[in-house]
C-alpha cells in the first residue's frame, strides 16, 4: 500500500467541486445558488477529549471540506439535500417555525439534524434568518474522527451568515454550531472542532484555550524538517452521541465537582499526584489524570515546535497522549492500537489516536523516507489481522472555512 495522494485536494480539484456542486444545486432546486461556501475537516494534532473541560487544543484543518451550494428563501421553509452517494436522495423541507430540538416535530433526524439544527440555533439566538435551499458535498470522510459533521455545520452557518447578512465573527459562528450539536442533535461534544473547521489558517496548527477561545496559530510546518504526518483511517465509524462518549464527560464533570474546580483544566500538573489521591473512584482517577497531563503535553508539544530544532521530538508526546487515551481514558480500540503498534515498530517518530475515539482514525509523525515502508507494514498488519486495509494520507494544514464562489 502506499499513500493515497488521491486524497489530496488540489486548486484544480476545489474548482471542479465547486462546479459540480453548483450544477448539483441546480438539479436539484431549478435555480442557481447565491453562492458556495467551503468549511473544512480538522485533524487534532495533540489535547483529546480536554475541551469539554475547558482545556488546551492543537488541531488544523485538513483540505477536505464540506461545500454547502446555498439560496436564501422567504417563504420560511428550509430544505436540504446531500449530493454523497453515501446519503439518501430526497430532499429533506422543515418548516423553521417548526424546528425545534429532542424529537418533536420539525426535528428531521439523521445527516439533515446539523444543518438543520445550526438554522435553529441561529434563530434562538435572535438571528433573522429566512429560509434557505442547502446542496451539500463533501471529500471529508465520515465517520473517521476528521469532524465532518462540524464541517457540515459550519459551512451551514457561513453560508447562512452571508446569505441573509448577519455579519456574525468565526469564532461566534463556531459556538453557534456547538450548541447545535449539542442541544439539538444531542452529542455532548466540546468546541474543538467547530473552532478548528472555522479559524484555521492555511500552514498553521491553532493552539486554542477551550475556556475562553483564545487562539494562536502556530507555525506547523513539518515538510520544512523532512517529516510527514500521515492520517489512517481504520475505517471503523464511530458515533459521538453514543453512550459511551457521554459517560467520560460525566465523569469528567464529577472529577471536577469531586476536587471542588470548575473544570479539570483548574487542576495543576504539579498538583495531579495529591488531586489523584482525593478521589475514591478508580475510573474517575484514570479520566482525570488523562485530562490533566494531556493538558501538559498540549503545552509541551507547543514548546518544541517553537524551537524548529526540537520538531522531531514531539513524536514521543504524540505517543505518550495515546497511552493515555488507552489505558486511562479507554477510548482507543483494537484497530487504532494497531496502527500505533505498527507504526512505532516500523520506525515512525510517534502515533496516537485523533478524535473522539471508538474508532476513526489515526496520526502517524515519521520521516519522509519512512513513508512507503511504514505504510507497507500497516497495509500487512491489516491483512494479517483479517481486517480491511486502512486508507493512508498526508495531513496537511489547511484553511478554514471561506467562500468559494
Amino acid at each position: 500500500m502506499t499513500v493515497d495522494d488521491t486524497t489530496q485536494v488540489t486548486q484544480a480539484t476545489q474548482v471542479t467541486q465547486v462546479t459540480h456542486v453548483i450544477e448539483g444545486f441546480r438539479e436539484v432546486y431549478g435555480r442557481a445558488p447565491d453562492g458556495v461556501w467551503a468549511a473544512p475537516g480538522r485533524v487534532n494534532l495533540i489535547g483529546e477529549h480536554t475541551d469539554y473541560n475547558d482545556g488546551f487544543v492543537l488541531p488544523f484543518a485538513l483540505p477536505h471540506t464540506t461545500l454547502a451550494a446555498v439560496a436564501h428563501r422567504e417563504d420560511g421553509l428550509l430544505r436540504l439535500h446531500s449530493g454523497s452517494p453515501d446519503v439518501p436522495g430526497a430532499v429533506v423541507e422543515v418548516r423553521l417555525a417548526e424546528l425545534a430540538p429532542g424529537r418533536e416535530a420539525g426535528r428531521t433526524d439523521g445527516w439533515a439534524d446539523y444543518p438543520a439544527g445550526v438554522m435553529w440555533a441561529l434563530r434562538e439566538a435572535g438571528h433573522p434568518v429566512g429560509g434557505a435551499d442547502l446542496h451539500f458535498a463533501s471529500t471529508v470522510p465520515h465517520g473517521a474522527g476528521l469532524s465532518s459533521s462540524a464541517a457540515l455545520e459550519v459551512a451551514t452557518a457561513l453560508a447562512l451568515n452571508e446569505v441573509h447578512g448577519l455579519d456574525i465573527p468565526p469564532r461566534e459562528l463556531a459556538v453557534l454550531c456547538r450548541h447545535a450539536e449539542n442541544a439539538y442533535v444531542g452529542a455532548p461534544t466540546g468546541i474543538m472542532d467547530q473552532m478548528a473547521s472555522a479559524c484555521c489558517t492555511a500552514g498553521h496548527a491553532l493552539f486554542l484555550d477551550t475556556r475562553d477561545f483564545s487562539q494562536r496559530q502556530v507555525p506547523f510546518d513539518l515538510a520544512a524538517h523532512g517529516l510527514r504526518l500521515l492520517v489512517v483511517d481504520t475505517r471503523v465509524t464511530h458515533a459521538h452521541s453514543s453512550g459511551e462518549y457521554g459517560q467520560r464527560r460525566a465523569g469528567c464533570e464529577a472529577g471536577a465537582a469531586s476536587l471542588g474546580v470548575t473544570a479539570l483544566r483548574d487542576v495543576p500538573y504539579a498538583e495531579l499526584p495529591s488531586a489523584l489521591d482525593r478521589l475514591d473512584d478508580a475510573e474517575i482517577r484514570r479520566l482525570v489524570r488523562h485530562v490533566v497531563t494531556e493538558n501538559e503535553r498540549v503545552k509541551r508539544t507547543i514548546a518544541l515546535l517553537a524551537d524548529t530544532s526540537s520538531v522531531r521530538a514531539i513524536g514521543p508526546i504524540l505517543t505518550e497522549s495515546h497511552a493515555s487515551l488507552r489505558d486511562d481514558f479507554r477510548v482507543s480500540c483494537a484497530e487504532l492500537d494497531l496502527v500505533v503498534d505498527t507504526a512505532l515498530a516500523a520506525g515512525a517518530l510517534g502515533a496516537r489516536m485523533t478524535g473522539g475515539g471508538f474508532g476513526g482514525s489515526a496520526i502517524v509523525l515519521a520521516d519522509e523516507s519512512a513513508v512507503r515502508p511504514l505504510t507497507a507494514a500497516l497495509d500487512k498488519a491489516f491483512t494479517t489481522a483479517g481486517l480491511p486495509a486502512p486508507r493512508v494520507f498526508p495531513a496537511l494544514p489547511s484553511r478554514g472555512a471561506h467562500r468559494m464562489a
